[in-house]
């Protein structure tokens, strides 16, 4: 490959699960450098996502589990925030089109404020409500969205790339006695989006600049038949926020490659590219607007199954503290000596991080054929196989959280493994 297409394939989603692989083959040998990996206790952790899955749904709502998104977030606590909203906007007179830009509007800045926030920090909503976690920086964002700190009723790429900090953190509740993960980094994170929106001609109609956008393009570039096509839709996102993440990222050539890292592991095993991609806030956001335009607009998708399980601590803490994956012994004690805490801590962007997220990119396929092959057993063949997307709404990312306030309640349900962040990377 050249060092041009070597860049290429790495934005691409189908480099993050063959490059997946070639950790998972070596895991199988053996021969990763931070975790032991144990096959024989797959079977437990499928069995205990199935669990949760007929817990909350019988088979015949199968079809009414939602793909995972941003959309459910905003209803947390089993309050409906954003679909009030939808109503009272059509109610006065804003066209399905409009309402779409809206939604994929705060839909982009939510996404990019999802990062870790942190064990501390908490939101409380207008009802009294506290929501702390993904949740409560998706009812933050929508709060935010509706005071216009980004916007009258959109989110203006201009106002974006002049954001405060100060507005952003008041709007987020984000205090000395409440803070949030990571709130400079965020902001910032928020005025290059800004400004990467402002230089890309595909966001804009006639002067106005803003993510919403987006479904204009997707209409008029991004069709497929009836349906629309969603490598039309990664391609127009990776243009949009390779330019937006943090300086200091891997790099190619001097160009960015967005969240994607060296491992050890695959430079062990002689692999032409010792990089492994991730891109985990991109499918995130690619998740939530697929979903968001199809109840909106009715549109079906083609070419969706090249996104990936998310590895991020939810769906990667199933699968150790499942003990799938532990932590091999000088590692473990390299981490509890970096933390001094109960727990060990690595960086973000370090080897024994990046081996985790990529174990779990591969270890989330597996167990969502295991999961369609044991709820087929227990409940016939006639049941409609659930998809990804589903199995990590209803299963694995629940499967995560659960585990973790069953192991570590006292520490506020956090993951197992943790993280020095930044507050921009998942």
């Amino acid at each position: 490959m050249s060092i041009l297409s070597d860049r290429e394939y790495l934005l691409t989603l189908e480099s993050v699960r063959e490059q997946a692989q070639h950790v998972y083959d070596a895991a199988v040998n053996g021969h990763l450098n931070n975790f032991i990996y144990d096959a024989t206790k797959l079977d437990a952790a499928a069995d205990y996502v199935v669990s949760l899955i007929l817990r909350d749904w019988k088979p015949e709502m199968f079809s009414k589990i939602p793909p995972h998104g941003r959309w459910q977030h905003f209803n947390a606590g089993d309050i409906p925030r954003l679909d009030p909203l939808i109503e009272q906007w059509k109610t006065n007179g804003i066209d399905e089109i409009e309402i779409a830009r809206r939604v994929i509007d705060i839909i982009v800045v939510s996404v990019l404020l999802d990062a870790g926030a942190g064990d501390h920090w908490t939101f409380t909503d207008e009802n009294g409500v506290k929501i702390g976690r993904s949740e409560g920086l998706a009812v933050a964002s929508l709060s935010a969205f509706r005071s216009n700190i980004f916007g009258e009723s959109c989110v203006d790429a201009r106002l974006l790339a002049e954001l405060n900090s100060g507005k952003l953190a008041a709007a987020m509740q984000s205090t000395d006695s409440n803070p949030l993960l990571g709130m400079e980094s965020r902001t910032e994170l928020l005025r290059r989006l800004g400004r990467s929106l402002i230089s890309n001609k595909n966001f804009y109609v006639d002067e106005s600049c803003r993510p919403g956008h987006l479904i204009d393009y997707m209409l008029q570039n991004g069709s497929s038949g009836d349906a629309l096509d969603f490598k039309v839709l990664w391609s127009l996102l990776q243009d949009l926020l390779i330019p937006t993440w943090p300086e200091g990222r891997t790099t190619i050539a001097g160009v960015a490659i967005g969240d994607a890292w060296p491992l050890k592991v695959l430079a062990d095993q002689k692999q032409v590219l010792p990089i492994q991609p991730f891109h985990k806030l991109t499918q995130w956001l690619a998740y939530s607007l697929t979903s968001a335009i199809q109840r909106l607009l009715s549109k079906d998708w083609v070419n969706m199954d090249i996104l990936t399980g998310l590895p991020e601590y939810r769906n990667g803490g199933l699968f150790v503290d499942m003990q799938v994956l532990v932590l091999k012994s000088e590692v473990l004690e390299a981490g509890l000596k970096q933390s001094g805490k109960t727990l060990p801590e690595y960086d973000a962007v370090g080897d024994v991080i990046v081996e985790w997220r990529a174990m779990t990119v591969v270890l989330l396929d597996i167990v969502a054929k295991m999961v369609n092959e044991k709820i087929a057993q227990r409940c016939g063949p006639d049941v409609s196989p659930l998809s990804l997307a589903q199995i990590l709404e209803a299963g694995t990312w629940k499967a995560g959280r659960e585990l973790a306030k069953q192991h570590r309640a006292d520490l506020n349900a956090c993951s197992p493994i943790l993280m020095s962040s930044d507050g921009t990377l998942f």
